[in-house]
């Protein structure tokens, strides 16, 4: 059976979903090593996996950003990124663009040479590859290695027409369509970096790689074998790439996503939901949790406008929102607010949802039939919450224009039953997973069979 190489960047959202499928390829009999910096090394031992130390990054992120230890002036720039958030998408967005080179093709040949000595040492038939590690993308066409490409975000990040670009929402929810000048500024700061990166790409294969093809556009380089989307096929999305298979998973929960709460979070589950009460789950995810007057407004307004209890998890941030002037007066037996929550074990349990638009929020949503509130502030966001919204699953408002009535009336007609698309796509993407796509890898890689 085949050995595949799991390349993960360094941030937990990637790591845990490639961690799960690299599971999945070893229970189907593959031979399964991750390859990441040495904080993931746990992870890949809990997951039955081989560990061997990779850096495709400068850039990190072990669970919540703000306590991430990074050089400074990596977290220089997750500072400045938190404060656009303050400013609205398009500034936003346009500071992921400004910061795209430093954060995704940092150390391009020292990448390509690392990878080289970990192709000599573990001899893989094939490696599977996070598509945002770009420097990876790169070094594995060099050297001409056979790859899978896993997509971890929203589909859009390859893309597939000559007028798509990373960096640009392909769609936006209603609430937050931006003004023509500011997608026109969008616009060409993406296309900007669609061809830097782009001349950066094929200088690096003209220097190290002159006998293999050069690569074409920067973002869209990808497997010609097989895309791994974690992500539903949903009949609107824009194309795939031509040539590899495009395989939706629909989602990547490990244990077909009903793992147990531990007894702790029994307790807490058992003090909130006393006298049947709901509860609402607010996370915005390992970056975003620093926006604490986001998560403030939110939590006062389901607890002012609804019979629901609430669970926050609250990164760094935990004391910021318990003193918050709207929270300071609530009642403990309807809020609990935590660094980090086993978000995937208490799904199951949770009447709705709000969440940033993340993609394992959005997909470990579905899959458990929850309807969500976004509130999306960078990165694909905007185009998984016009997704959600289109998709009958959630609701979608400016977090920056939030108040607690406008979230408390929104998480209310989720409780009443509003966005009830969730319960039959829940249905059609829960066979999909994991197990599905590792078989499904395993029958187009070569090496595999």
């Amino acid at each position: 059976m085949a050995r595949v190489a799991v390349i993960s960047p360094p941030f937990h959202s990637h790591a845990r979903p490639l961690a799960v499928l690299g599971a999945a390829l070893a229970n189907h009999g593959a031979r399964v090593d991750f390859a990441c910096t040495r904080a993931f090394e746990d992870l890949a031992t809990r997951s039955g996996l081989g560990f061997t130390e990779l850096a495709v990054t400068r850039n990190a992120n072990h669970g919540i950003a703000e306590t991430t230890h990074q050089d400074h002036a990596e977290t220089r720039r997750l500072r400045e990124f938190l404060n656009a958030t303050f400013l609205g998408p398009t500034a936003t967005l346009l500071t992921q663009a400004r910061h795209r080179g430093d954060d995704m093709l940092a150390e391009p040949e020292r990448v390509l040479r690392d990878l080289a000595a970990l192709d000599a040492q573990l001899r893989p038939d094939w490696y599977l590859v996070d598509q945002l590690s770009y420097s990876a993308t790169l070094a594995l066409h060099c050297l001409g290695l056979p790859y899978a490409t896993f997509c971890p975000g929203h589909p859009s990040y390859l893309p597939a027409a000559p007028d798509a670009y990373f960096g640009l929402p392909y769609a936006w929810p209603d609430t937050l369509q931006p003004a023509p000048a500011d997608l026109d500024r969008l616009r060409a700061a993406v296309a900007a970096n669609d061809a830097a990166f782009t001349a950066a790409f094929r200088a690096i294969a003209r220097r190290h790689a002159p006998g293999r093809p050069e690569p074409g556009r920067a973002f869209a380089l990808c497997s010609p074998h097989a895309v791994v989307f974690n992500y539903p096929c949903l009949p609107w999305l824009p194309p795939a790439p031509s040539g590899p298979k495009a395989l939706y998973a629909g989602h990547l929960l490990p244990h077909s996503g009903t793992a147990a709460v531990d007894m702790t979070w029994q307790a807490v589950l058992a003090r909130l939901t006393a006298g049947r009460r709901s509860v609402v789950l607010v996370a915005l995810g390992t970056f975003l949790s620093a926006r604490h007057d986001v998560l403030a407004n939110v939590t006062s307004g389901i607890l002012r406008h609804t019979p629901a209890s609430v669970i926050v998890a609250a990164g760094n941030r935990v004391s910021d929102v318990t003193n918050h002037p709207l929270l300071r007066e609530a009642a403990p037996e309807r809020l609990h607010v935590a660094q980090v929550i086993p978000q995937q074990e208490l799904l199951p349990h949770a009447a709705a949802m709000v969440h940033h638009g993340g993609n394992n929020s959005f997909t470990e949503s579905l899959y458990a039939g929850v309807p969500v509130l976004v509130l999306p502030f960078s990165s694909d966001q905007f185009a998984i919450a016009h997704d959600a919204e289109r998709a009958d699953v959630g609701r979608c408002l400016d977090p920056n224009t939030l108040s607690p009535e406008s979230a408390g009336s929104a998480v209310a007609d989720l409780l009443a039953g509003a966005a009830n698309g969730a319960a039959g796509l829940s249905k059609r993407i829960r066979p999909r997973g994991p197990d599905w796509a590792a078989a499904a890898l395993l029958t187009q890689m070569p090496g595999s069979l």
